[in-house]
């Protein structure tokens, strides 16, 4: 991987963390054969460009004793320390569409609906357009974003998602949990849902350091109190009941809004905003592609299923320099859930996690529960999830079918690894294969173990904790820790217990070197 997000004055440029790099590793960013800055994570931003403009990227790490204020890469460097060389053009400048401007003339008071003020303009926005949102507070109702377009939400601006479930209106196809079902319309809507089909909606960016906010917890239980009735009857008449459920509110909940949906989109990036307060989850991609997101904040803690980052049946989707405080999974990667994923059967593949920060809250980094039509070729480093009761977690149970396998974490610090089946949420028809869970890679990692002190009960306190599935189903299979160090949270007086514990069974293949404590 490596690859640029462009701007008319700017690239973003990303890349993959070499095998040889180490933690902390620098590397020089060349700009038409000069050196214009060195960085020590693997993405860096160049500013001052010329807008609709060609220009050659080179990165390459650097060795540790070259004196870093030296134009030190001269693009000669041996083949091992290069990183990446390509051609990236900058964006052409585009037009600004005020939403407060004639005709539009949206009002920022925090009070006044504007959602056709702003419908109109995402309408109206052409490829050399963008939707821009000023400073103020801009209520809103669902929107919908079309191909080759942007949005714009500028530093001081919010656009605020109302907490009535009416604005949310027409439902719309979307996923849930592993199950296609029509839902309330998320805030932003990008594309439309098609199992059987590729891409409809291409190349739309949000961006521009204001605030893209839902109805949060309001929101959410409003839409169950709306959606009760109807769903105990439609249950009445098949002989169920809610009480049924783990939580009587799981049902009617399954249809409240994203903040975000993306939905057989390809090419979106998701840059510099504050993304906060969806009814469910916050951002969530079904069937899409080259989805990237950087720069952002998610702020979603006081939300049940407040997850951060969902890629669902997706490829190619990359999210770095992030920072989470969320009421549930900060990320959540998953693939469809039994019967119905089995048959879509569309995987998650080549997700890239890097540089990114939960040291506020959220549950876990995980995969799964919900992957039933597979996940592969997973990497995460360089991040610091040292705020997350779960650590990164892959999670089954024994109805799933599908897999996970090709899981790399390096570079990271975190409470726990954990590999296991869950015994929630394992309704449906049992696929006719149970899950399959294989080649797992921690290296360089440190685990805190313990559990933060507003965690659940049921969180477990091992460092590294391992349950494979009972028979028939196959053992977990081929896990290596390398380089771990256990323990070492501060003010770990909660942490204690099982901190240097690693726990394993129905596990082969189970590889353990360079472990040390402290």
């Amino acid at each position: 991987m490596f690859d640029a997000c462009a701007r008319a004055d700017a690239l973003i440029v990303y890349w993959s963390k070499p095998a040889a790099a180490t933690i902390g590793q620098r590397y020089a960013v060349k700009l038409d054969g000069t050196t214009v800055t060195t960085v020590d994570h693997t993405h860096c931003r160049i500013d001052g460009l010329e807008p609709d403009h060609a220009y050659r990227v080179d990165v390459a790490m650097i060795d540790t004793d070259t004196d870093m204020d030296t134009d030190a890469f001269d693009g000669t460097v041996g083949e091992s320390c290069e990183v990446g060389s390509r051609v990236f053009r900058t964006a052409a400048r585009k037009r600004m569409i005020d939403i407060t401007a004639t005709p539009y003339r949206a009002i920022g008071d925090g009070t006044t609906l504007n959602t056709t003020a702003i419908q109109q303009a995402l309408d109206d926005c052409g490829p050399r357009d963008a939707v821009l949102i000023p400073a103020g507070t801009f209520l809103t109702g669902a929107l919908r974003m079309h191909a080759d377009s942007e949005l714009v939400v500028s530093r001081g601006a919010v656009l605020q998602g109302t907490a009535d479930p009416r604005d949310y209106l027409p439902m719309t196809p979307s996923r849930f949990e592993g199950t296609e079902l029509d839902c309330y319309s998320s805030l932003i809507t990008i594309g439309h849902l098609d199992h059987d089909s590729g891409p409809n909606c291409s190349n739309v960016v949000i961006r521009g350091g204001g605030v893209i906010a839902s109805g949060g917890r309001a929101l959410a239980e409003a839409v169950i109190e709306r959606e009760w009735g109807r769903v105990e009857a439609e249950l009445a008449a098949t002989g169920q009941s809610l009480d049924d459920y783990e939580k009587p509110e799981t049902i009617p909940g399954r249809v409240r809004p994203r903040l975000i949906t993306m939905a057989n989109a390809s090419h979106v990036e998701l840059a510099d905003v504050t993304l906060k307060n969806g009814a469910s989850w916050n951002v969530h991609m079904i069937y899409s592609d080259h989805i990237v997101t950087h720069g952002c904040t998610f702020e979603s803690h006081d939300v049940w299923n407040g997850d951060g980052w969902d890629p669902d049946s997706s490829e190619d989707c990359v999210i770095f320099d992030c920072d989470f405080n969320t009421g549930d999974d900060i990320i959540a990667i998953k693939s469809g859930k039994n019967p119905e994923g089995n048959v879509i059967n569309r995987p998650t593949r080549r997700v890239r996690i890097f540089d990114c920060r939960a040291t506020r809250g959220g549950h876990g980094l995980a995969i799964g529960s919900e992957m039933s039509g597979g996940v592969e070729d997973v990497e995460i480093w360089d991040c610091d999830l040292s705020g997350l009761w779960y650590g990164v977690e892959v999670k089954t149970t024994p109805k799933r079918g599908g897999w996970v396998r090709g899981l790399h974490v390096r570079d990271t610090v975190m409470r726990h690894a954990i590999i296991r089946a869950v015994p929630y949420n394992d309704d449906g028809v049992a696929a006719s294969v149970p899950p399959v869970l294989e080649d797992f890679r921690f290296e360089c990692v440190r685990l805190l173990g313990g559990v933060p002190a507003d965690a659940d009960e049921g969180a477990p306190r091992e460092a590294v904790y391992i349950q494979g599935l009972p028979e028939p189903a196959p053992p977990i299979r081929n896990v290596v820790f390398r380089e771990v160090a256990l323990g070492g949270a501060a003010g770990a007086g909660d942490a204690e217990l099982g901190v240097r514990d690693i726990v394993a069974d129905r596990c082969e293949e189970l590889e353990i070197r360079g472990v040390r404590c402290g």
